[in-house]
């Protein structure tokens, strides 16, 4: 296999991966777990490992004093889009939800427009218009049924709390950060949002079968672990771009597991409206210069380090 046919496998790999959350958080669910235990073991679980990968690679954990209340600050609202994105899966099916969330690169490209005044080209509208169509298309689900406001509502928060801290991050002090320290504090800060709404361990609901706890670790391994490591490998094989196109897998993967394992339907008119929203944000991608901001962080744990030797 050459490099590139290599680097195109890791990125889908990277990416599908990253669609297995619902696969893994639906049976907790239904096993009497809410969403804040189950992110709250998530994070739990995922922090020791980025530690262990950030001590293997040598690298330090040492912060600056100025990067703290940031890193607090940006570990807040990753952990605000993980609980929203998990508290809508109640409200809706999770192949919808996940493309819902996927517009939250148009989302960065409107951010950069209105506060940092980044030119809006054509391109770039065009992609808004086509999403909303896509967006108007899921929420006029089969027959007469509409989706919950509420569960719409929570995915859009989960995707701007998500653009706010892409721009955030590199709009700050923190732009200087390896993207593994980053990610491993950014979870650690995160991880006392649930700390909290579980009441410091009264409140939390802990897996009372062994099968359970898998589906924990593997939340913590599949979407985390392995994806960032494959998603690294990836930007130094074919690029960032290429990298962050793939990204459009991780809905495509969350559709096809709501599909296969828990029977969501999928109608003519669903499917229209997820393609429509996956086209406009790959276009986007494509043909803007928001890619920069995207490549380095990815959904929930950043895994694509910037294009240079610092980073990497």
């Amino acid at each position: 296999m050459n490099v590139k046919a290599k680097g195109y496998l890791l990125g889908a790999i990277a990416a599908a991966t990253y669609g297995m959350n619902p696969l893994f958080a639906l049976p907790l669910y239904k096993a009497g777990m809410n969403p804040d235990s189950v992110l709250f073991f998530r994070y739990l679980f995922a922090i020791p490992i980025l530690g262990i990968m950030l001590k293997a690679r040598g690298r330090s954990f040492k912060l600056k004093r100025k990067e703290v209340i940031p890193l607090i600050i940006m570990g807040l609202l990753v952990a605000l889009s993980s609980l929203t994105l998990f508290q809508s899966y109640n409200y809706m099916e999770v192949g919808i939800a996940s493309t819902l969330l996927f517009v939250y690169p148009i989302m960065v490209a409107l951010i950069m427009a209105v506060v940092f005044k980044e030119k809006l080209n054509l391109l770039t509208v065009l992609c808004i218009l086509l999403a909303l169509a896509g967006i108007g298309l899921l929420y006029k689900g089969g027959g007469n049924s509409t989706l919950s406001l509420t569960g719409i509502a929570l995915v859009m928060v989960s995707a701007l709390s998500y653009a706010i801290y892409i721009v955030g991050v590199n709009q700050s002090v923190l732009k200087d950060i390896a993207t593994l320290r980053l990610t491993f504090y950014v979870l650690l800060f995160g991880l006392a949002l649930f700390l909290v709404r579980v009441d410091f361990g009264s409140r939390l609901i802990v897996a009372d079968e062994w099968y359970l706890w898998g589906n924990l670790l593997a939340l913590a391994v599949f979407p985390t672990a392995i994806s960032f490591l494959c998603t690294t490998q990836a930007i130094q094989y074919i690029g960032s771009t290429p990298t962050a196109i793939l990204g459009a897998l991780e809905p495509v993967t969350a559709v096809f597991f709501g599909v296969a394992v828990f029977g969501e339907s999928l109608t003519l008119r669903l499917g229209c409206g997820i393609l429509l929203i996956i086209l406009a944000v790959t276009l986007i991608i494509a043909g803007s210069n928001i890619t920069t901001y995207l490549v380095r962080f990815r959904k929930l744990f950043p895994r694509i380090p910037v294009k240079n030797k610092k980073n990497r």
